[in-house]
């Protein structure tokens, strides 16, 4: 069943166990795609795992930790018409890659295709909590604990109900954004639209590029036949993803939204995330880059709007999307 039309890449930093697990499962796909790894300037001898354990991997050191913008080092490097993206702590159930590259290649104008995502609670392991936006973590109070067997991730529901309307060619529901780990992308789309954007590094980065790629007349879309598997990683700052995913959001509104609705989510976001100084340090980060922010915005074309605004209630109630940490 090898299928060499996509590329996994998987981005890493400081996380060597885990990352090992992921590319055993990788190794094990009966699709045997060709996977890049780039680590992020880790301090844990991650490169010398990699090489040790998986010589076949095509592994990048660029030297310093660049974020979700390794993986546009990685893509600029892959010869396969789709990219499917990990985190070192998550992998692809098997065959999904194929219908993934299926999909892709039967319809033209989709570039993402995101898959079921199902969560893997960890043994001895904190409950996990959603850090960002789009998270692809289970929402658990302290006195929950996590159930023993993989669960659907909350945020499921809401990309399988999508209430975005869609073309009658697409057959599958159209959505506003991605979840990086469980999505495969096309090539060529990804690198039209500049990849993933240096300056948000890490955290709800998924939001600017997929508003570029909607942009450029691109759809995305949820296939429920395709299955991501995550175990949340315990070794994870909470309070740095928080923030960064707090000022990510505000920057990719401020960049691509109407100013209407760049305002009616600003004023969201005040009213409704944790008020310390996590939250604080966000706003003001954000607030820094209004300069950079001003020079390069560009709103969505009408049509678009339209369909992110039909997002903008359901976001707002979603339980799957929240800021803590």
């Amino acid at each position: 069943m090898s299928d060499p039309r996509t590329t996994v890449i998987v981005i890493t930093h400081n996380r060597r166990d885990e990352l090992l697990h992921t590319l055993d499962r990788l190794a094990a796909l009966p699709e045997r795609p060709p996977v890049t790894v780039v680590d992020n300037a880790s301090t844990d001898h991650t490169a010398h795992a990699v090489r040790t354990h998986h010589p076949g991997v095509t592994l990048l050191t660029p030297g310093r930790n660049l974020g979700a913008a390794g993986r546009n080092l990685a893509a600029r490097l892959a010869t396969t018409p789709y990219l499917a993206f990990c985190d070192d702590d998550s992998w692809w159930e098997p065959g999904s890659l194929t219908g993934a590259a299926d999909l892709l290649q039967a319809h033209p104008r989709i570039a993402t295709v995101t898959a079921r995502i199902l969560v893997h609670p960890t043994p001895a392991q904190a409950p996990p909590t959603p850090a960002e936006e789009l998270s692809l973590q289970a929402p658990f109070t302290p006195a929950e604990q996590p159930p023993a067997e993989p669960f659907e991730d909350p945020i499921v529901t809401e990309l399988r109900h999508s209430p975005l309307p869609r073309p009658p060619w697409l057959p599958t529901p159209a959505l506003g954004s991605f979840l990086a780990a469980a999505t495969v992308l096309r090539t060529d789309a990804f690198r039209t639209a500049g990849g993933f954007s240096p300056r948000l590094w890490l955290g709800g980065e998924e939001e600017l590029l997929a508003a570029d790629l909607a942009a450029h007349g691109w759809w995305l879309t949820y296939a429920d036949h395709l299955t991501a598997h995550h175990r949340p990683s315990p070794h994870r700052d909470t309070r740095l993803r928080r923030r960064h995913g707090i000022r990510n959001t505000l920057w990719s509104t401020w960049l691509r939204r109407s100013a209407p609705a760049a305002l009616r989510r600003t004023a969201h976001l005040a009213r409704t995330v944790p008020r310390d100084a996590t939250s604080a340090r966000a706003f003001a980060e954000a607030a820094a880059g209004i300069c950079w922010i001003l020079r390069e915005r560009r709103p969505v074309p009408r049509a678009v709007e339209d369909r992110l605004r039909l997002l903008d209630t359901p976001q707002k109630t979603s339980a799957a999307r929240r800021y803590v940490g």
